[in-house]
């Protein structure tokens, strides 16, 4: 938890953006995996937690623009609860770890809610993504769980983005923690990864690594030999050598900050010819992706250079012909690269995905519709204080180039004969953490090894 005075100046900022009404923050409940008592690891809504700091379930909380008022609203533990749970501060206690002075009861929640409308004072919401949170609007104020999306208040949206987009001194350096821990993982898998040692063996030693650091995973782990499935969740091969392994893992410290990245490595002691060059190719593109890193530039600008510094590899290789400019902008580079190159990141790893990447990544601007494209989360012009991700990669995908070769898509920029050699290629990327300055950026946490003799001599 940051200070009393940060999560004030958060609220206050808030009440300065949203011209009149009153803001509405659902927390998170527990989620049973099977019954009650049985629940999901806990977390908090990230927007509850950036504004009000309480990491706790069944709360939620108001801030009434018009009358400067901050209220959380929750119930206090009981007797019955304290012999499962133990002795907690209470509410009132939590409030003043957060500049919070009225608490109420959650019962109360909606007889506040029902006078504002009566008053014709708005009620501003943000997008559901619980089913529990579209059942909650549906009792408060009414609001059928399919129309949730549709009444989600865009002023709110749009203030909570400007806040979140922008990190603060405290907050960058939870996520230089994260990051760090998240090195800490793919060392970890750097070193296990070898013939006979399991998917799930290296996965269970890469959350051993962010639980032991008091934290979390941000996500489900992605260790794999089949790299081509962009987020393959099995655990269930066996290594073996020829093999290369992608790990995507990142840490969640214990105030919510993620990280995330991407590393991928021979199970040999060293790479084959082939998956040498085409990791050479990928790791050109993250390089050259990471060096055009500066506020003003846009990041549909450096996606597109990543893409370029792709296909030029590939045109080398066989893979792809023509002028590579034009294939970039036709979309012919996505039969191996269809994906973005990177997103936002904070107390989400795809930072606040559920407000909408139109707001988020995109400044408001629609979104493209072309494939590959459509999968950029960030577009908009970069400032100072976004944390991002860069993470191009080169994926060989057989049932994605079956159906481009049977269209005829894109004859005159792939060479389908040469990249039917390569069907059984699998993918690989690097991703790494960046931190926009007011003149550059700044990798977030140590660097792990990237470059082939570097991430070899990590073999041994």
């Amino acid at each position: 938890m940051f200070s009393a005075e940060t999560y004030t100046q958060r609220r206050l900022r808030l009440r300065q953006q949203v011209e009149r009404g009153v803001l509405l923050f659902l927390g998170n409940d527990e989620s049973p995996m099977n019954y009650t008592d049985n629940p999901f690891h806990f977390r908090q809504d990230s927007t509850f937690l950036y504004f009000f700091g309480l990491d706790s379930s069944g709360l939620a909380a108001v801030v009434d623009v018009d009358e400067g008022r901050d209220i959380i609203f929750g119930n206090d533990l009981t007797v019955e609860d304290i012999v499962w749970m133990g002795r907690l501060p209470t509410l009132k206690d939590w409030g003043r770890k957060v500049g919070v002075k009225e608490i109420r009861p959650l019962a109360a929640l909606k007889d506040m809610l029902t006078t504002a409308r009566q008053k014709n004072r708005p009620v501003h919401i943000l997008p559901p993504y619980r089913a529990e949170h579209r059942l909650k609007l549906w009792d408060l104020l009414a609001i059928p769980p399919d129309k949730a999306d549709a009444e989600a208040s865009v002023e709110f949206i749009t203030a909570v983005v400007d806040q979140r987009n922008h990190k603060a001194p405290e907050e960058i350096a939870e996520l230089d923690k994260a990051a760090s821990i998240s090195a800490d993982m793919h060392l970890t898998a750097m070193r296990m990864a070898q013939p006979g040692l399991s998917e799930a063996q290296i996965a269970a030693a890469v959350h051993e690594v962010a639980l032991a650091a008091g934290g979390q995973i941000a996500f489900p782990i992605i260790a794999t030999i089949h790299g081509e499935t962009l987020h393959n969740h099995y655990h269930g091969n066996v290594l073996k050598s020829g093999d290369m392994f992608l790990l995507d893992a990142g840490a969640e410290t214990s105030l919510g900050y993620a990280g995330d990245l991407s590393s991928t490595m021979p199970v040999a002691p060293s790479f084959t010819p082939r998956q040498k060059e085409i990791y050479q190719i990928a790791l050109d593109a993250h390089e050259a992706a990471v060096a055009a890193l500066k506020p003003g530039i846009p990041f549909r600008d450096i996606h597109l250079l990543a893409c370029t510094t792709l296909a030029r590899g590939l045109k080398d290789m066989g893979f792809m012909r023509g002028d590579v400019e034009e294939a970039v902008a036709a979309g012919a580079h996505a039969l191996f690269f269809p994906c973005g190159t990177g997103h936002m990141m904070g107390l989400d790893v795809h930072d606040m995905e559920n407000l909408g990447e139109k707001y988020v990544g995109y400044a408001g601007q629609e979104k493209s519709t072309l494939f590959g494209l459509k999968s950029l989360r960030l577009a908009r012009e970069l400032e100072p204080g976004f944390v991002l991700t860069v993470e191009p990669g080169i994926y060989f995908i057989p049932e994605l180039i079956d159906q481009w070769r049977a269209e005829n898509r894109f004859n005159q920029f792939i060479n389908y004969d040469q990249v039917e050699t390569y069907k059984d290629f699998g993918g690989l990327r690097n991703e790494e953490d960046f931190l926009i300055t007011e003149d550059g950026y700044r990798l977030l946490g140590k660097p792990i090894p990237k470059s082939i003799e570097d991430v070899e001599a990590m073999k041994g």
